[in-house]
Order: C-alpha cells, then structure tokens, then sequence
C-alpha cells in the first residue's frame, strides 16, 4: 500500500519566512503561486515580459521578473515550464544561478527521470504533483480543499528535502487531500502511459473510431456525435464519483449487458499487447527523445497532426451543437 501524508505529517514551518521561486506562470505555476502566497508564503513569479501570463501574473498581484531574480535567496525553486523547453531552460538560466542548498521542484518528473536535466549534487531536487490541472489546484483551494498530490525525492543534499516538498504540499492544498509517496521514475512513466493510452491517445482515437463508423453506416452526424462524444462525459462522471460498478449500477440493464459482453471485443488482448509496446517506448525513452526532436526540429509532424483532427467532421459538427447547449459553457480555440 502507498504511503499519503496529510496535514498533520506536512507541516508549512519548512517554508515559513522563506522566499518561494515559481518558475513560469501557467497551468500549475499560477495555481502554485497563488494558493503559497495565500498559504502565508512568500512568493516570486517568473515570466517573460510582453506575455500573456506576464499580464496575469500581474493581474493577480505579482511583479514577474526574470529568472535569476526570481531565484534570489530563494528556498525553492519550483519549475513549471514545459516539458519540452525545462532542458534549455535550466542549462541557460537556472544552473547559473542555482546555489549550494537549495531545493528545485518540479510537478512532473520528465526532465529529471530522463536525465535532460541533472542537477549539481548540492542541491535538493522534489516533485509534488497535483493529480489535477492548475485550474483545479486553485479552485479546489478557494474552496478550503485540495487536490490529492504524488511526492517524490530523488536528491536530498540537505537532509530536509522531504520536509520542504511536504510544506510545499501544504501550501498548495494538496495535504487537505492527501500526499502519496512516488518515485520520479513512477510518476514520469505512469503518467505518460496514462496520457497516451486511455486519457488522452485511446479515448480520442476510440471516440472518432465510433463517430466514423456511425457516419460511415449512414446515420446523421448530430446523432453520432451525441452517442459518441457528448455523452462520454455523463458515462466518465459516474465512474468518477463511484468506479465502474457505480456506473453499471446507474445505467440500464441493456446497457450494462452490452458494456459487458462487447467492450472486450473492442479492447482486445491485441490492443494490450499494443499497451505493452508503447510502455516499453515510455520506459525505454524511447518516447521521450522523438517528442525533444520533434519540438527541436520544429513540431511539423506534430502540427500536421493537430490541424487534421482540429478540420474533422467530429469536430466540425460538435463546434456547431455545443452552441445549442448553453449549459456546456462551450470553450473554442
């Protein structure tokens, strides 16, 4: 069983009088910025001038300032740029900065677990990450709660790197919820496979599978976007407040047969053996040198890519429903 901390076992003293550096101010950098200076702590945003999130921050009530200002004196270092710049990021203006003793943090182990970023053994290196994206981290923290958080250590030079990460935990909400003990290595590659399988990669692949074979039978696109799309995310809601026997408990019974006795047929022993290969290219890192090279070599495959499915007919159809719905609070780009 994993080891979760909560508030009792992460007290805030580790960070209390002491200077925090964010790094970034995007999905995890505003919500970890804000929520720590709420929590008592203070803290110095950094951000590229003339930006949009320069322009919030300030809007929020920082003064964002460049890197090796933000870093100054500071106790932690807290890196939310990126996956794919952290690597030039740190090489260029987090090193040369970096003093014996300090803590860097990082919300997701990428960079650290795949060796394009290796800290100067004097130094602490933490991960506290939110099992949740910025927004919620933030919200859930107005509300008096938190998000549940993953800890990991991978250098403690200090002797207090743990004592530091939980205090920062607390923070950001995440002891209201719980602390689960991880390793870098556990978290970079759970997370990968996560995204690539079922969250993001499977789910969407399945779902234009299904909305194309519908369309391809002869049934009208509203109708197929519907049964496809929109309601996944009634069938997702129940799985997330009760697992999946509360979502076979809600729905009906012809539902549930058909969930039973097909859904194996969709996700076959083929499919897993698929799963098995693409986690051996996450722990390989295999996966990790193509998405660098991509980014370096310009992201025209990854472009290509994006502006196909952003021109399909799903999403052509589903742009013109979700204006139908009010309730949907639709939100294009």
């Amino acid at each position: 069983m994993a080891t979760i901390y909560y508030e009792s076992d992460a007290p805030i003293d580790a960070l209390k009088d002491k200077k925090v550096a964010i790094i970034g101010y995007g999905s995890q950098g505003h919500a970890h910025s804000q929520n720590l200076r709420d929590s008592g702590i203070e803290v110095a945003v950094a951000e590229l001038p003339d930006t949009g999130n320069f322009k919030l921050a300030l809007q929020h009530g920082f003064a964002p300032t460049d890197i090796a200002t933000a870093m100054n004196q500071a106790t932690l270092i807290v890196v939310t740029v990126p996956d794919e710049i952290q690597g030039q990021v740190y090489k260029d203006q987090i090193a040369p900065n970096l003093v014996v003793g300090q803590t860097l943090g990082f919300c997701h182990g990428f960079n650290i677990h795949f060796k394009y970023i290796v800290p100067p053994k004097d130094v602490n290196v933490v991960m506290i990450a939110p099992k949740g994206p910025g927004h919620l981290v933030r919200s859930e923290f107005e509300k008096g709660g938190g998000v549940p958080n993953l800890i990991a250590v991978q250098q403690d030079a200090t002797g207090d790197a743990r004592q530091i990460a939980l205090a920062w935990s607390n923070g950001i909400g995440g002891a209201r919820a719980g602390i689960i003990e991880t390793t870098f290595k556990e978290e970079t590659e759970t997370d990968l496979f996560g995204e690539q399988v079922i969250l993001c990669g499977g789910l969407t692949s399945l779902i234009k599978a299904a909305f194309e074979t519908l369309i391809e039978a002869g049934y009208q696109p509203e109708i197929a976007y519907f049964e496809c799309m929109h309601e996944v995310k009634l069938i997702v809601d129940l799985m997330y407040e009760g697992g999946l026997s509360y979502m076979r408990y809600s729905i009906s019974n012809t539902a549930e047969y058909g969930d039973l006795t097909r859904g194996p047929r969709i996700i076959t022993e083929k499919t897993k053996a698929e799963m098995k290969k693409i986690l051996g290219e996450v722990t390989s890192g295999k996966f990790a040198k193509e998405w660098v090279a991509e980014y370096r070599s310009g992201l025209k495959k990854f472009n290509d890519l994006y502006a196909k499915d952003y021109n399909c007919q799903l999403e052509q159809i589903g742009r013109e429903l979700r204006k139908m719905m009010k309730w949907v609070n639709a939100k294009e780009v």
